[in-house]
């Protein structure tokens, strides 16, 4: 995951200063200075550690902290602060869609980065908020890569204008007659990349430029690639102009350090990131929760915006009802369990409650195979008995296992758990001030 060897970092250099109480400025100096290697070794760009640092350091030699009766939290909360702006501030940088249609985006960047694949990602973040946007297929040169586009803008639900024999300039213009004629009220220009910078690919996004009024420029970048990533960045935003920055493959194993640089060395904010390969895997970018999961503070916000993407509103009314009304069943505990995947699986939900620094990665691991468990167990139940599971004795309990691949003992513990649940539900009817006490019994769920 991304970032986790620099939050493990931080959270060292931090649980030491909670330890100390009062602290000196020597303290301090000695913690920036490990605060510094962290991020130089999460590759983040020297320059912009350095001042990261000086900023963070003057602050906390400030009265305000020096004086605290919690000094420690008083330096964790200047350095959320400074990580907050150095990504862009509070708020998230937006796209701006005009009154009048159609806002015209581009997508640019090297080969490889997964732009082609991201242009459907954000068409398909937009369809979601009501518009009806139209992928233009403007790279002519890498081998199939129109019918990339139509493929993946098929899954997405976006049309592709696609014009085979022109020019990248002529399609795009074409691209936004189309979109005029037939209600688009949004244009995502699917570029040409290359495998580095050069003056060509340069000269045919100016040209584009020239033919089109492009609203948005869009350059996608591997977060993968760390220092080259912010390399290209510069390179791009100098030579064609940029409005913001989509960070892919945020989700890998990779130290992060180019989200942490982009901003600072371009002036242009980080717009989404790419966080897993399907096309709802898209976030808008937030500095302040990105700094948040950072400092291992959790991320609740996604997750609650990710649960309601995802969820079903009549569904989950139905399962509530059914739950007061005490009907809540196997077919019901295995509709929450799709929700779970959904979200990206009990690790990533996990991964965004604060604290979820300190779950290692076999604990995340072990959820997740517990949850593909629970699942293989209630697919192998009959129709009747995930209706009435009081119906399933030690003989059905072993016909469950075999099928499922599990241990009669697994299938034990879900009933159990399940029992609980209609155990706590009963007192919430009862004492419904009761409530919060019953959900720590299903605190274990996954694990």
């Amino acid at each position: 995951m991304a970032f986790e060897s620099l939050s493990d970092k931080l959270a060292s250099v931090f649980k030491k200063l909670r330890g100390k109480g009062k602290l000196t400025e020597q303290d301090i100096k000695d913690a920036m200075r490990e605060v510094r290697m962290a991020l130089l070794e999460a590759d983040v760009n020297y320059k912009v550690a350095k001042d990261f640092i000086a900023g963070v350091t003057q602050r906390a030699m400030g009265q305000e902290v020096m004086e605290s009766l919690t000094p420690a939290q008083q330096v964790i909360k200047i350095v959320n602060d400074e990580l907050t702006e150095l990504m862009g501030g509070s708020e998230a940088a937006r796209i701006h869609i005009k009154s009048k249609p159609p806002t015209v985006i581009m997508m640019c960047g090297l080969q490889g980065a997964g732009k082609t694949t991201h242009t459907a990602k954000l068409a398909k973040h937009f369809i979601k908020e009501g518009h009806r946007p139209l992928l233009a297929a403007c790279d002519i040169y890498r081998p199939a890569a129109v019918d990339q586009l139509k493929i993946v803008g098929e899954k997405a639900g976006a049309p592709v204008f696609a014009l085979p024999g022109e020019k990248p300039e002529a399609i795009a213009k074409k691209a936004v007659a189309h979109a005029k004629d037939y209600g688009n009220d949004i244009v995502i220009l699917d570029t040409a990349g290359r495998l580095h910078v050069d003056g060509d690919l340069m000269a045919e996004l100016q040209r584009i430029k020239e033919n089109v009024q492009v609203d948005e420029t869009l350059l996608v970048i591997d977060a993968m690639a760390g220092q080259d990533a912010v390399n290209v960045a510069k390179s791009f935003s100098e030579s064609t102009g940029l409005d913001g920055v989509i960070l892919t493959k945020l989700d890998g194993d990779t130290r992060g350090g180019s989200a942490l640089s982009v901003r600072a060395v371009t002036g242009k904010p980080i717009k989404f990131a790419g966080v897993g390969e399907k096309l709802d895997d898209l976030e808008v970018f937030h500095p302040s929760r990105m700094a948040s999961r950072i400092l291992g503070m959790g991320d609740v916000l996604t997750l609650i915006e990710k649960a309601q993407d995802t969820a079903d509103q009549k569904k989950a009314e139905e399962t509530a009802k059914r739950l007061m009304q005490n009907k809540f069943d196997m077919n019901d505990m295995l509709d929450q369990f799709e929700q779970v995947k959904k979200m990206g699986g009990a690790a990533a939900m996990m991964s965004m409650f604060p604290g979820a620094g300190r779950i290692s990665d076999d604990e995340l691991d072990k959820s997740e195979k517990e949850l593909g468990r629970m699942k293989a167990i209630i697919q192998s139940m009959t129709k009747g008995e995930r209706a009435k599971p009081s119906t399933i004795d030690p003989k059905r309990k072993r016909r469950i296992a075999a099928g499922s691949g599990t241990r009669v003992e697994d299938v034990n513990r879900l009933l159990r758990q399940y029992e609980q649940m209609q155990k706590m539900m009963k007192q919430f009817k009862k004492n419904p001030k009761g409530f919060g006490r019953g959900m720590k019994g299903l605190g274990g769920m996954f694990r």
